[in-house]
């Protein structure tokens, strides 16, 4: 009879894990997927205002395109990094912009947490917490840090989907453009749909300070849609990439550096004038590891 129950919890042990692998199999597949040439729309609107300053102005819609490829870096059992580059321009003469970078890790614990103002909280979670869920680990075009979170991909109803909400700094479109609200708390949604992909969000807009609670000024909606074209059309970027590709890996090696660090992080705004994409999208491909090493630890404090 003992025996007989060994051999039951053994196979049972066995389902399970082959189970939890075909799942991490699907999981893989659906963020590959986000991978290729596409036609981008951008879309945002603010929806509620909660703001009790009746001079309150609401950010304008927002709607643009673009074409962008998304380009696999690197990919083993538990981590896929996706690089977006941006094309802009008309076809005979287009230029090639770095855009935001997402790195997928699979029962990721480490998390930097944004806070406000350009700091980050370093955070240890319990491996129990994490279990069969992905970190989306969202970049800056300069490969610093910027929002980052953990979830499950669902597979159900023919549908493929994560989702996860967390703190990030304003986006470029916002902080370009107003300063009285310092913390974006980001709803993501990315999901897989038959022409491409679709990254739905659903946003705050909060205004935060040390010892007092949260005040939400207005909530907003983001709404873009990656549809899927052929290759061709952004073999540019890909050219791009062929000819940078080394340059960006020695600037994630040393973000690494700092990352593994495991101390929270503040970056500073600018250093001789100039923001940290600024400096190191000037750098010759051939640059030196010590180069962009200075460099990224002038705009860094732990």
């Amino acid at each position: 009879m003992k025996k007989i129950l060994i051999n039951i919890l053994l196979l049972s042990a066995l389902c399970f894990n082959a189970t939890a692998q075909e799942k991490k199999q699907k999981d893989q597949a659906a963020i590959k997927d986000m991978c290729g040439c596409y036609e981008v729309s951008f879309n945002f609107a603010e929806t509620f205002k909660y703001s009790e300053d009746k001079n309150y102005q609401p950010s304008k819609e927002k709607h643009d395109s673009a074409l962008e490829w998304v380009q696999l870096v690197s990919e083993d059992s538990n981590e896929l990094i996706l690089q977006h580059l941006l094309i802009v321009g008309n076809p005979q003469k287009q230029r090639i912009i770095k855009h935001w970078r997402q790195d997928w890790l699979y029962e990721n614990t480490d998390f930097y947490m944004y806070n406000a103002d350009n700091k980050w909280t370093y955070k240890k979670l319990p491996s129990s917490s994490v279990s069969g869920q992905w970190t989306q680990k969202v970049y800056q075009v300069d490969d610093s840090p910027r929002y980052e979170g953990s979830a499950t991909w669902v597979h159900s109803d023919g549908k493929s989907f994560w989702e996860n909400t967390t703190d990030a700094p304003l986006p470029r479109r916002e902080y370009t453009k107003r300063n009285d609200y310092n913390v974006t708390v980001r709803g993501n949604r990315h999901e897989i749909t038959e022409d491409g992909w679709i990254h739905d969000q659903d946003n705050k807009k909060v205004v935060r300070a040390t010892g007092v609670k949260d005040i939400i000024l207005a909530e907003e909606k983001g709404y873009n849609v990656y549809k899927k074209v052929d290759d061709s059309r952004c073999a540019s970027a890909q050219k791009w990439w062929t000819e940078n590709k080394d340059l960006w890996k020695k600037v994630r090696k040393q973000w690494h550096r700092v990352f593994t660090a495991n101390k929270d992080l503040s970056l500073a705004t600018k250093v001789e004038d100039k923001r940290l994409y600024e400096h190191l999208f000037a750098l010759e491909n051939k640059a030196s590891k010590k180069q962009i090493k200075e460099i990224i630890n002038a705009f860094v404090s732990q």
